[in-house]
């Protein structure tokens, strides 16, 4: 490990470990939110704000980071999602929680882009692989840390102390990547495109609101109009703009588009298992908040394995491309798999399903942003890390958005006649136990079957692994090759 990547390894660390933490901390505690602060048809909403936000505030915070520089645009990510948790933990309104899932959002947006990115200027791609282990220790940390946190505090304290963590840990991060992080200034600044990003902005927010279900049918019509008219300006002023905010450039070279469309299919999967997951172990098993946020491990404990291995074999052998291709099958058959379970099936099975998932996810996830690291120019660095993880997020939101709708959809459905399908959000973790067996059975057949839907969108992305180009990975890296002065 050279001493340039050591020395600002941890604060890049930390920086992950906040973003990634945010994004499954709430999924066992929306119960107890919505008993704490009413406003039950509210309660997706907290996990769709943030994902929302994040996924607006990527390219954005990939573009400037290229324009402006990585270090200052970074630290002003830290503390927005620091201010957003504050606000958070002080919420007595559902309203005013999910405005501050927003601003963490717009936060947790730039740590994860610029994390990245930082390693993408500090770590040659042909190196970098060794340091995928690392990240996926802390990614494991956090995707592990953020159910359990949720479930111990729902257990234990209250849902606010989740937002706790945040501000020291925000502290410690914005203090060490102050202190260790130095690279050049860009030394060329082009006009950055305004009207773009408002474009791109309002097109993702359309995307996220049409796939939430949430809306009536005349607010269906509108939206979708707009959505479409928005893109349709969008792709005008990406051709037109001296520096666009997402260049076209990148759709036309494979190496950037394919990570891209894989990361959508993975978010998609991944999180909307994830986000759903904890909540069909509550109801129709029995299990705790924390009990279900434990069974996540397994999946992470695949993450963590195959992130590893797999980085340290890219390292040594330079060549990647076997990875997604395996990663993606194994993930399709563990989500296949997790599709059949049941109320009544042995636990470890259910483990084994979510090991499989974890084992693929492992070696596509973050070989993904390495790829398009390697195949871009230096000057798209920045847009193209956003662009991988921005698309992963899009995939991300849609997922939880339309996984939660066809769950709710099936689960009314299945009910008893006569019995509101707002029962079970509308209850507190405490009274989930004396739930009915009606309800707890029609919960339990409408849910695992979502999952296996799912299954053929991991085919198709095995599809596009097979496809992916086979490039030689870079031995040097762009900080040893660029000039200008040093952020302060």
């Amino acid at each position: 490990m050279d001493t340039g990547a050591r020395r600002v390894l941890p604060g890049l660390m930390l920086v992950m470990l906040l973003g990634a933490l945010d994004q499954t901390a709430m999924a066992p505690a929306l119960p107890a939110v919505a008993a704490s602060l009413g406003r039950f048809d509210l309660m997706p909403a907290v996990i769709t704000a943030y994902l929302a936000a994040a996924t607006v505030a990527m390219p954005l915070h990939g573009k400037l980071g290229d324009r402006f520089g990585r270090k200052p645009v970074l630290l002003v990510a830290i503390v927005v999602f620091v201010l957003g948790a504050v606000l958070c933990a002080t919420a007595t309104t559902m309203p005013w929680l999910i405005a501050g899932r927003i601003v963490q959002g717009v936060g947790g947006g730039g740590l994860m882009i610029g994390a990245q990115a930082v390693l993408g200027e500090v770590v040659s791609p042909r190196e970098r692989g060794r340091y995928l282990g690392l990240l996926g220790v802390v990614y494991v940390v956090a995707a592990v840390g953020g159910p359990l946190l949720g479930g111990l505090a729902v257990d234990h304290l209250t849902w606010r102390w989740i937002f706790a963590l945040y501000p020291p840990l925000g502290l410690v991060a914005l203090v060490v990547v102050a202190r260790t992080l130095r690279l050049p200034r860009p030394a060329e600044r082009r006009p950055f495109d305004v009207l773009g990003a408002f474009l791109l902005s309002l097109t993702v927010t359309g995307v996220i609101l049409l796939s939430s279900g949430g809306l009536t049918r005349p607010a269906v019509v509108v939206a979708a109009l707009i959505t479409v008219l928005a893109a349709a300006c969008w792709l005008v002023t990406a051709r037109r703009a001296a520096d666009p905010v997402l260049p076209l450039r990148l759709f036309r070279n494979r190496a950037v588009a394919i990570p891209m469309a894989i990361s959508l299919v993975i978010g998609f999967a991944l999180f909307g298992t994830i986000s759903y997951l904890p909540a069909f172990l509550q109801v129709a098993r029995g299990a705790s908040a924390t009990q279900a946020g434990l069974v996540i491990t397994a999946l992470m404990a695949g993450v963590l394995i195959t992130t590893t291995v797999s980085g340290r074999i890219i390292t040594r052998t330079g060549r990647y491309k076997a990875f997604p291709v395996a990663g993606t099958a194994l993930a399709a058959l563990g989500l296949a798999l997790l599709g059949a379970v049941g109320s009544a099936t042995p636990l470890p099975l259910v483990f084994g399903a979510l090991l499989l998932i974890g084992l693929g996810v492992g070696m596509v996830m973050q070989v993904m942003v390495l790829v398009a690291q390697n195949g871009a120019e230096h000057r798209d660095l920045g847009v193209a890390t956003s662009a991988v993880t921005f698309l992963r997020q899009i995939g991300a939101s849609t997922g939880v958005a339309l996984i939660g709708t066809l769950i709710t959809s099936r689960f009314a459905a299945a009910l008893p006649p006569g019995t509101d399908p707002r029962t079970v959000t509308a209850l507190d973790p405490d009274q989930l136990a004396h739930l009915p067996a009606a309800v707890r059975d029609a919960f339990g057949s409408a849910v695992p079957p979502v999952f296996g839907l799912v299954a053929p969108l991991l085919v198709l992305a095995l599809v596009l692994a097979i496809a992916l180009p086979a490039q030689p990975l870079r031995e040097t890296a762009h900080v040893a090759t660029s000039s200008g002065r040093s952020d302060p």
